[in-house]
């Protein structure tokens, strides 16, 4: 099943907690700290391969998450890390933003690997506590959370050319004819609803890859019908070839065709309607086939399009179709187009306070404090001497730390954690 757009939850692991311990030996009976730090949390890593070419993967599960790290223990001992969780998808995969839509990475390449989440960094363990003024610190540091993201995969295929043209154009036999795709051919609309690539190898050792998109239909570009979705899937593509029936098999004007076509292009995305195309005549084997190929010859040179009389069926024309695009091809750009990144992780989920410092509320009644500032501060305090709590006070109110519990609505009597350290809060 063809699937090229799935939205999913990720979350990378949780740091270990350190740990509070002292070194207990006979004859030792005052041991130091020996606490352990915890093990760093999990990364969420996404891998492009090439052998994928669908996203059904992600149909039926809809959540990934790492590996949290181990807490520490005594005697100094870490814990270990949590493994990391990679994530396949297939090369062309754009990953988005759920929310804002915003490009976060565009899994372009072959082989590209991108740490999309890092895990929460493991706490240290009481033994990085320990001060000539405190040597018996009763505090380990907790292990830092894990971030999620609810992110949408967009696969759009990686294509040289892209085959453009109304249902039943012949863009499904046309494929068929120059390449290894074995797309469905039949005599009715929409006969191809999924993209088909197909590799062409010329004679003269150039390689085209070809995208036939399914057929579009005036609004597409408003999403009428499945007008984004195909779309879409034209977006790196560097040449387009334009296939009109010249027969009128169903009644249509190609000179109408390409217009209506173009207008969708150009509603949907500029760059998309700049990019040169060829218009490609075909069902000329029929016997109707000059029908409307005078009037279309005429509008092709007032338009400065270059026109190719061809059939799918036959092979007449074909060859010289593709030289041409073969020749466009190579005057263009030979990296494929990649989406600029909009949308920054590390700047995303819980917003750091400008100081470094997190106050959060963990639950009814329970605050955390945490962050780098405070966690060098507990190093060197002691608060169990009447000083050292006056100068953690004196902390708390210059650094408003005061100030945000009271903002996250911190009622007396409610328990405020720091560091391994939980005190009741009284104004």
């Amino acid at each position: 099943m063809f699937v090229d757009e799935a939205k999913i939850l990720i979350q990378s692991g949780k740091g270990g907690n350190g740990c509070a311990s002292f070194r207990r030996e006979k004859y030792i009976p005052n041991g130091g700290p020996d606490g352990g730090d915890g093990g760093k949390g999990g990364d969420i890593i996404f891998v492009a391969v090439e052998n994928l070419n669908t996203l059904a993967d992600f149909r039926n599960r809809k959540t990934f998450k790492a590996e949290n790290g181990r807490d520490g223990s005594g005697n100094n001992c870490s814990g270990k890390k949590g493994e990391n969780l990679i994530i396949e998808v297939p090369v062309g995969t754009v990953i988005r933003e759920a929310e804002s839509n915003l490009v976060i990475i565009d899994m372009a390449y072959e082989g590209q690997q991108e740490v999309l989440l890092k895990g929460g960094k493991g706490g240290k363990g009481n033994q990085h506590y320990a001060t000539s003024t405190m040597q018996i610190p009763q505090y380990a540091q907790r292990g830092q959370e894990g971030k999620a993201l609810l992110i949408k995969l967009e696969l759009k295929v990686l294509a040289d050319v892209g085959l453009l043209g109304y249902p039943n154009a012949g863009k499904s036999t046309f494929l068929s004819r120059i390449s290894n795709a074995k797309p469905k051919i039949a005599s009715y609309p929409f006969t191809t609803i999924v993209p088909n690539l197909g590799v062409v190898n010329l004679s003269y050792g150039k390689t085209l890859v070809v995208a036939d998109i399914p057929g579009l239909i005036d609004g597409a570009a408003e999403g009428i019908g499945l007008g984004h979705e195909f779309l879409k899937h034209l977006e790196r593509t560097r040449v387009l070839i334009h296939l009109v029936d010249t027969a009128g098999v169903d009644g249509r004007d190609p000179v109408e065709d390409i217009e209506n076509i173009n207008r969708e292009l150009e509603l949907y995305s500029q760059e998309l309607a700049l990019l040169p195309q060829v218009i490609a005549a075909n069902k000329m084997d029929l016997p109707d086939s000059e029908l409307y190929y005078e009037e279309l010859q005429k509008y092709c040179t007032e338009h400065q399009y270059e026109l190719f009389p061809i059939s799918a069926v036959t092979g007449q024309g074909i060859k010289e179709l593709l030289n041409k695009v073969v020749q466009i091809r190579d005057t263009m750009d030979t990296e494929p187009v990649v989406f600029p990144r909009e949308f920054f992780v590390e700047q995303s989920g819980t917003p750091e306070e400008g100081d470094g410092i997190y106050v959060e509320c963990i639950e009814a009644h329970v605050y955390e404090i945490t962050g780098v500032p405070i966690e060098k501060m507990l190093g060197y305090t002691n608060l169990e001497s009447e000083k050292g709590f006056d100068f953690f006070q004196k902390f708390m109110r210059e650094r408003g730390i005061i100030a945000r519990l009271e903002e996250l609505g911190i009622e007396e009597g409610d328990t405020v954690q720091v560091g391994g350290i939980a005190f009741e809060y009284y104004r």
